[in-house]
Formats: C-alpha cells, sequence, structure tokens
C-alpha cells in the first residue's frame, strides 16, 4: 500500500541518483525502485555485461518520457579513472541529486589463514570503493548546499563475529565516516545515512559462502535471509524520511540490543560460536 501511494506520487521525478554497484544486488534492486518513483540513475560498475543486463531491465520500468539510465564501467576505488566520467556526467545532466554507495563484498575466512593483501584488498573494496565517489561529488553538493549521501555498512558494522576479521572493520569505517561527514555536513545541507543489512540473497553473497568456515555459516543460519527487493523498498522509504541509520529487517532489533546490553550480545555470540564448534567438531 505504501508503495502504491508513493508510486502515485513519484517523489523523485526530475532527481537524478548516481548508484555505485548498482549493477547487481541491492544495488540494482534500488535503481529499479528510484526509476520506477520517476528518477534518472546512473550506475557504476566494472562489469559490463552486468551493466548492461541492468540498464536493459531498469529502461522497461520507465514512467515519464524525461528519465534515463546512463552506465559507467569503472572501478570505484579509481580516483584518476572515475572523476573525468563522472565530470563528463555532470556536464551532460547536471549535478546529481542522490548519490547510493553500494559498493562491497565480504571475505570470510580463519583468521590464520588471513594474510596483510587480504586486509588491504577488502579495505580498498569496501572502503575506499564508497569513499571515491562521495569525495569527487562532495565539491558539487557542498558549492550547491543540497543532496544525499548513503553509504552501505552492514550489521557487522557494529557487531564482531568469528570468520570476519577482514570484513568487519570496513564495515566500522563506513559507519565512522558516515557519521563524521552527518556532522560536518549539516551546514550544506547534504544529508546523509548509513544502511545496515543483514544476510541478503545476491550473486555476492552466494560467493561468500563458498569460502565461509564452517561455523560461521553454521552462525549465520540462524538469521533470515532477505532478498535485494526488500531491502531495496525499506531503503527508499526510509531515504525520504531522511533517516540516519537505516535498520532493515533483524537488524534494527541487534542494534537496540548492542546499544542497551552489549556484554550480553558477547556472550550470546560467544555461545553461538562454542555451539558451532562442537557441531565442526574442529579442535583447537
Amino acid at each position: 500500500m505504501v508503495k502504491e501511494k508513493l508510486m502515485e506520487k513519484q517523489p523523485f521525478k526530475g532527481k537524478i541518483a548516481v548508484i555505485p554497484g548498482g549493477s547487481k544486488g541491492m544495488g540494482r534492486a534500488t535503481a529499479k525502485e528510484f526509476y520506477i518513483l520517476g528518477g534518472s540513475v546512473c550506475i557504476i560498475a566494472r562489469g559490463m555485461d552486468a551493466l548492461k543486463s541492468a540498464e536493459e531491465e531498469i529502461k522497461k520500468l520507465k514512467t515519464d518520457n524525461s528519465q534515463f539510465v546512463e552506465i559507467i564501467s569503472c572501478d570505484t576505488t579509481d580516483m584518476d579513472k572515475l572523476t573525468p566520467l563522472l565530470t563528463d556526467f555532470i556536464n551532460k545532466h547536471g549535478i546529481p541529486d542522490y548519490l547510493f554507495n553500494f559498493v562491497g563484498y565480504a571475505y570470510a575466512q580463519y583468521l590464520e589463514k588471513l594474510t596483510l593483501e587480504d586486509f588491504k584488498k577488502i579495505m580498498d573494496v569496501n572502503y575506499y570503493g564508497q569513499l571515491v565517489p562521495t569525495l569527487i561529488l562532495l565539491p558539487y553538493l557542498m558549492k550547491a548546499k543540497s543532496g544525499y549521501i548513503s553509504f552501505t555498512s552492514s550489521v557487522s558494522g557494529y557487531l564482531g563475529l568469528m570468520g570476519y576479521t577482514t570484513y568487519t572493520p570496513t564495515k566500522f569505517a563506513i559507519f565512522g565516516l558516515a557519521e563524521v561527514l552527518r556532522n560536518e555536513l549539516k551546514p550544506y545541507n547534504v544529508n546523509i545515512s548509513v544502511l545496515f543489512p543483514a544476510d541478503v540473497d545476491t550473486p555476492g553473497f552466494a560467493e561468500e559462502n563458498k569460502l565461509k568456515p564452517p561455523e560461521c555459516a553454521i552462525i549465520s543460519e540462524a538469521g533470515k535471509l532477505m532478498i535485494p527487493e526488500q531491502i531495496a523498498e525499506i531503503f527508499i522509504e526510509s531515504i525520504l524520511k531522511k533517516k540516519f541509520e537505516i535498520l532493515p529487517g533483524k537488524a534494527k532489533f541487534v542494534r537496540k540490543m548492542k546499544r542497551l546490553f552489549p556484554d550480553l550480545v558477547r556472550n550470546i555470540t560467544d555461545s553461538e560460536y562454542k555451539k558451532a564448534l562442537k557441531k565442526t567438531g574442529r579442535q583447537i
């Protein structure tokens, strides 16, 4: 019902969203939601096949002749390559109203199997992959004194679980970045949100599960798997309400518990890990 009312209002008519990581999963689902509600989108990703597929799918949802879908093939960690591409986009279409950052991936592995390069690689993608597009667009938004930037963290942005030694620090970092920008950009009228999804049924999650330690997989099974479309709907509704922390599904409950009863939550995660170890029979 809420969605039907939003479709009637077309709240994003005449608005533009740049969506790094918008060719698959949550980013793609969000691009579709934004487009259905009247907006135009620019999707950034590395793979051209996924970009073209997303472009074709989204264009079929057009509600107004003024809408457009642009695609940019680029690694969002590469500021030198991305800057001229986004500058060209701005020269063509104007300053975007929204930047929805969805770039990221998870690499779950036992601590003893990780190298320094594993930590560097995932920090590069998960943190700098969202920071670089933000740094490129920020001068335009600050000068215009308007705009909206969102980041994608995770439940792992405030909760530490075994197996996610490389991943969790990057999501804490994204949360920290969002907190600082929320405060500093207030005088510039630039709004900030940060999304905290739990497990979502995406291509990236399927890849993550191939290498995930058995104990980590057992702990994860306790949570309900959401689909990208569910996340996107909650995300868009929260953006319209200008919520800073966007907590879909169980993320809201876990966040509240971690705030109010941090030691209890840690005891629960320790207990779940102990149970998982018993199931796998791994000797430590």
